[in-house]
């Protein structure tokens, strides 16, 4: 295994998550069906934030975008539920995933300023997003989607060699950080 991308899961690893793995960024492929699940705004984030579709740009220029990077890593949390609908185990844990992830992107971005972050769902610095009205207020800071990218994240999982399914009575919620190899 290559060393930057040793380097990336040591990072990651470092962040707290329960998973890592690498993630061959010419796996990726953007999903038009994945696209149009978003577009059902079942999480209420489509055309209301600036990282979210259709702001992000079309399907193409996301394919686009992650296509620009030769390296990745995959991060993920997985939490037990008592039950399957263990509400507050699936916020706790989605919580702390976004707690990992920014604390990964922060190391991340320290070593490569390009780097792409994709979390495990829409961006939430802001309490209510400036799209459309005005330009992002923390643009160093918001974050995109996986599945805003197109991406199919249980494929993307198996492409990579990483579990997406830890059983029953879990929850994941999955990350992806791509760079661009520096030798």
């Amino acid at each position: 295994m290559n060393e930057e991308v040793q380097a990336l899961l040591a990072m990651a690893e470092k962040a707290g998550f329960s998973h890592v793995g690498p993630c061959d960024p010419k796996t990726l492929k953007s999903l038009p069906a994945v696209r149009e699940m978003c577009a059902a705004d079942k999480c209420g984030f489509y055309d209301k934030c600036w990282t979210c579709p259709p702001a992000c740009g079309t399907i193409e220029d996301c394919e686009a975008r992650m296509r620009q990077y030769d390296l990745g890593v995959l991060v993920q949390t997985t939490a037990e539920m008592e039950d399957p609908m263990d509400f507050e185990a699936m916020m706790d844990a989605a919580n702390d995933q976004g707690e990992h992830c920014r604390a990964l992107m922060e190391d991340v971005r320290a070593e490569y300023d390009d780097a792409l972050c994709l979390f495990h769902g829409a961006c939430n610095i802001c309490s209510k997003c400036a799209y459309p009205d005005e330009p992002c207020r923390f643009p160093e800071k918001a974050v995109a989607a996986m599945e805003g990218y197109g991406l199919m994240v249980s494929d993307v999982c198996q492409d990579n060699g990483l579990a997406y399914y830890y059983g029953p009575n879990t929850v994941t919620y999955t990350g992806l950080f791509l760079v661009k190899a520096r030798s």
